[in-house]
């Protein structure tokens, strides 16, 4: 039900003062007129209050009657204070008894915010138990006034369909692409080939959309991702039809870029994790690349996730939806296994002429027997086929799970780790400084281990600063690039050359590496984190395909057990089955995607308190809480079955309301399918 909106009672902010007693009517005039038609608008308030989360009326005044259009934003008086909003609709009559205020102003005639997309944002609170005022700060940006006053962007022409004969190669491909130029909704997981040229083929079911007069939204991690996707758009599409979103681009063009998408100026979207809202018109095909990667989940409330609301968009407007990648994600998996998408993944033919050929290598390695390569920690065969590499014209990659020097310490004789004497931290080792603590930064020239009394260290995991060192020692006359946090390389030339790269960070080579050497895979296995074996097939994956196939000499060469099961889909080439695996794993443990979980942080009273008046269904169950590393702070989780999700995050939504309503000094924060659990 609409309420008032001068409902000073439920928010901590001052009163309007109300005219005294006995005050001339004449004191009172100058109260506009409202509007002859519509006179009421249901607005969303930016107000960050859960339990606020729903509309307030107004009252139109007849000077802003043409402005005041749906979807456009005002400025409205709200317990006192003036407060921006969006008009949601206007409507005849308001089911409050009293009097209702007036809009303040219309701060812009725009209509930003469409019926689609406010649906959008609606069911986005819901599944996440969140605010439809937090979905609509992370899905409209902040307004520009100059690019708004701008002329609209002409309409791009429709552009030609292209014959998309790359994906003839998969399995279900080329009928994947036939139900796009029918305009019929179909729903894929598309698992692409090493070496293939990913950007292309998404462009293609772009254009595919495009040409039958739809729209296409195309989702990617990083801003190198969407250099390689935009430039393949415009190649197939044309630039007028093409526009890409970024939060890079700065204030002005990103909004001028986003108006022309919401004008229906341009049909295709590509871009980060925020484009995922991009209000496309007639959206015919949504696009996630890389789904598993951290980057697309926002790290602001209501914490909503690329794949997740790309798949409520698609049901919604009975779009079709590619989720692809290298390698398969669990989630992904349900999709597939539930019927709802489809795999589009090559044939084994048709990998067996792409993959490069994998070795894995474990602890027991044999340590080539140049004395530079013994002390770069090389495996013989990983010296070997880098050498092989380099002799034929060809970079090698070299992914390190640590960038730095030497990022943690431990001591050579019992192996414990080591820490300072001062604060407990860990000890590190920076390139031409003795060990230091990470935290507190105090350097430490006489360590003494408190087990076993010696006093020499030994390196746990090695960086890529200190790889690239030993690298160049066992290579000479070769050049050491590294690409990461500090400086992330695009791309490499097609030339002789050791690449040390981080996770994440690996630069295409123009005509594909001659080799990858993936070291120290135990580091990534073995991380306490319940992804942790699906986000290191996922990480080796978007290396390994950057090799050139087996018949031109590429190999890989990958430091971690053979019987591990990441390792055995990496030499098979089948995240697929990987997939399978970690799904029924988590369906026997009782882990999201099989289930649905939240995550309950806050201090223990506030924990203990909210968890005590959930309306949990019948199905729910709460673990814990447990301590954090910050001991004030506890973490509960809430698990039920994946047909009790809209209950359970009705039921948190319920209960934030009802704390922040009582003004409990203590927040509490949720997060519906954490991406960490461990």
């Amino acid at each position: 039900m609409p309420e008032r909106a001068d409902t000073a009672a439920l928010w901590d902010l001052p009163r309007a003062k109300k005219p005294a007693e006995g005050t001339p009517k004449a004191a009172r005039k100058g109260r506009p007129e409202p509007a002859a038609t519509g006179p009421i608008a249901r607005i969303v308030v930016d107000v960050p209050l859960a339990h606020l989360d729903r509309t307030f009326d107004y009252q139109v005044p007849a000077k802003s009657d043409a402005e005041a259009v749906p979807g456009c934003r005002v400025r409205v008086r709200f317990a006192g204070q003036l407060v921006d909003g969006f008009l949601l609709e206007r409507a005849a009559t308001t089911e409050h008894t009293g009097r209702l205020a007036f809009l303040e102003r219309v701060t812009s005639g725009e209509p930003v915010l469409s019926a689609r997309l406010a649906a959008l944002a609606r069911t986005v609170a819901e599944r996440y138990g969140g605010t439809m005022i937090d979905v609509l700060r992370l899905a409209i940006p902040p307004r520009h006034a100059k690019a708004e006053a701008e002329p609209a962007r002409p309409r791009a022409s429709v552009p030609a369909a292209p014959a998309g004969e790359g994906w003839s190669r998969y399995q279900r491909g080329e009928a994947f692409l036939d139900a796009l130029r029918g305009n019929r909704q179909a729903h894929a997981v598309w698992q692409a080939l090493p070496g293939e040229d990913w950007p292309a083929r998404l462009a293609e079911a772009a254009a595919v959309v495009a040409s039958a007069g739809r729209g296409a939204v195309l989702v990617v991690p990083d801003q190198r991702d969407l250099a390689r996707l935009h430039a393949a758009c415009v190649a197939v599409a044309g630039d007028e039809a093409v526009v890409a979103l970024s939060a890079d681009l700065g204030p002005a063009e990103r909004y001028r870029r986003w108006l022309a998408v919401s004008r229906g100026s341009v049909p295709i979207a590509v871009g980060t994790r925020a484009t995922m809202f991009a209000p496309v018109a007639d959206p015919g095909l949504f696009v996630v690349w890389d789904d598993g990667d951290d980057l697309h989940a926002d790290p602001h409330m209501p914490y909503p996730q690329v794949r997740d609301v790309l798949t409520l968009r698609a049901h919604a407007d009975k779009a079709s939806l590619v989720v692809a990648g290298f390698a398969r994600t669990a989630e992904a998996q349900l999709l597939v296994e539930s019927g709802w998408a489809h795999a589009v993944v090559p044939s084994r033919e048709q990998l067996r002429t792409a993959a490069p050929r994998v070795t894995p290598v474990g602890e027991d390695f044999d340590v080539a027997r140049d004395e530079a390569a013994r002390v770069a920690r090389l495996p013989a065969v990983a010296f070997e086929a880098a050498r092989q590499a380099l002799a034929a014209e060809a970079p090698v990659l070299v992914q390190v799970p640590r960038r730095g020097y030497v990022p943690a310490l431990a001591c050579a004789r019992c192996r414990a780790p080591a820490h300072c004497r001062r604060c407990a931290g860990p000890l590190a080792l920076s390139e031409g400084h003795p060990p230091s603590c990470r935290w507190c930064g105090v350097p430490e020239g006489n360590f003494r281990c408190p087990s076993c009394g010696s006093a020499r260290l030994r390196a746990v995991v090695v960086g890529s600063k200190r790889t690239a060192e030993e690298l160049g020692r066992a290579f000479p006359g070769f050049p050491v690039r590294t690409s990461g946090a500090q400086e992330v390389l695009a791309s490499v030339p097609a030339k002789p050359a050791l690449v040390v790269c981080t996770p994440g960070a690996e630069p295409v080579a123009e005509a594909g590496y001659g080799a990858a050497l993936l070291l120290d895979g135990w580091a990534l296995l073995g991380r306490q984190d319940l992804r942790a074996a699906e986000e290191t097939l996922r990480r080796w994956m978007a290396a390994a395909a950057l090799v050139r196939p087996a018949s031109a000499g590429g190999r890989i060469v990958v430091g971690a057990e053979a019987a591990l099961t990441p390792v055995q889909a990496l030499v098979r080439w089948d995240p697929a089955w990987h997939a399978e695996r970690e799904l029924a794993e988590r369906r026997e443990l009782g882990f999201p995607p099989a289930v649905r979980m939240a995550s309950v942080e806050g201090t223990p009273d506030a924990v203990a308190a909210l968890l005590a008046e959930l309306a949990l269904p019948p199905s729910g169950e709460v673990l814990g809480p447990v301590p954090l590393a910050d001991e004030s702070r506890e973490r509960a989780l809430v698990r039920v079955p994946r047909s009790d999700s809209r209950a359970l995050a009705a039921a948190l939504a319920a209960a934030q309301a009802q704390r922040v309503a009582r003004k409990e000094p203590d927040p509490v924060r949720i997060q519906l399918d954490p991406l960490e659990l461990i």
